[in-house]
């Protein structure tokens, strides 16, 4: 690895000199500076990012503070740290990983060593402790999701609230007038995550506004745990036909345990899920489309736009998508069937 002693012998400098030009913590005459910077080009060398930062420049390096912990569906998160890393190299930038369990602490670790120059930061909550210290810290920040209050900040999301509320819309278009709800784990609503409290609201203020009968429940992400809800939801709301369902772990389970319970989809219940395209596609289910490449490019496209001294809206909303497949039907007498074993 080359480093910056290669460099100052290759330029016929001293390293301090090299330092000086990197950090501009002392004047260099222009053809010194010239010739370290065709030394640096020559060799390839890669300036810490620390250095870059006190030079006044940037280190081309964003953060992403993504989620992993209880309750989180690691494929979806991938999906949208992948597009995150692909929109950021399309920038010339890199992105550095940071864990959501770190909380404010890890901002200020990453912002007191310099190594970032701003951050992507995903599973907001309402309340969000981070929020204050993303104000505090001063750093071109955008959040994927938005806080209850988000004053001086530029947050991107899918409308979770209009998703819930289409989803009852859609359903109730095609006759439904008892509609389940199938959330996401409880943990996510304990730490009160804004996706899944703004879907929830959403589709609890549409039954209301309809004047359909509902009833939602969160579901943890086995199968066991999926049939219990899928028996308490049929229980409770003995005319059920329909379930709008915001759990993509346990989607591949619903219609598995509707059918354990004694209903078919789409004959005795239409399902609904709010998910994204490709395992909507592969269970042929109704969905709003969950954009998570669509978010994660245009988080970047913002935090690009924030570092070059633009400033983006505050507030950037996706209006959620229904793409109408199988999985649906209009209500129908439901004659409900012997409960089947589930191996």
């Amino acid at each position: 690895m080359v480093t910056i002693v290669d460099v100052a012998k290759h330029a016929g400098v001293a390293p301090s000199t090299v330092s000086y030009v990197l950090t501009g913590k002392r004047p260099v005459s222009a053809e010194t500076r010239m010739r370290v910077g065709e030394s640096i080009r020559e060799l390839g060398y890669q300036p810490h990012a620390g250095a870059r930062a006190l030079a006044g420049s940037r280190t081309n390096v964003l953060a992403l503070v993504l989620p992993l912990r209880e309750g989180v569906h690691l494929p979806v998160v991938m999906r949208f740290a992948s597009s995150v890393v692909t929109t950021a190299r399309e920038h010339d930038m890199d992105v550095l990983l940071v864990t959501a369990d770190e909380g404010a602490a890890g901002l200020r670790r990453v912002a007191g060593t310099a190594r970032a120059d701003g951050f992507l930061v995903m599973d907001v909550g309402l309340d969000d402790e981070r929020v204050p210290v993303l104000r505090d810290l001063g750093r071109p920040a955008v959040l994927l999701g938005h806080p209850t209050v988000a004053n001086g900040l530029t947050c991107v999301d899918l409308d979770f609230e209009a998703a819930g509320a289409r989803c009852v819309d859609h359903l109730v278009e095609l006759g439904h007038r008892t509609i389940g709800f199938l959330g996401a784990p409880g943990a996510v609503y304990a730490r009160n995550t804004g996706f899944a409290q703004r879907t929830l609201a959403g589709f609890s203020a549409a039954a209301m506004r309809r004047g359909v009968a509902s009833t939602a429940l969160p579901a943890e992400r086995h199968r066991d745990a999926v049939r219990a809800v899928v028996a308490t939801l049929l229980r409770e709301l003995t005319r059920m036909t329909a379930l709008v369902v915001h759990n993509e772990a346990a989607l591949g389970w619903v219609v598995e345990c509707l059918r354990a319970e004694g209903r078919r989809v789409p004959e005795d219940v239409a399902v609904v899920a709010i998910c994204p395209d490709e395992l909507a596609e592969q269970l042929r289910l109704t969905s709003v489309q969950l954009p998570a490449d669509v978010l994660g490019r245009r988080a970047v496209e913002l935090l690009v736009a924030k570092l070059n001294g633009q400033r983006p809206p505050a507030l950037t909303l996706l209006p959620p998508k229904l793409f109408s497949r199988s999985g649906q039907a209009a209500p129908r007498l439901v004659v409900a069937r012997p409960p089947q074993q589930v191996s």
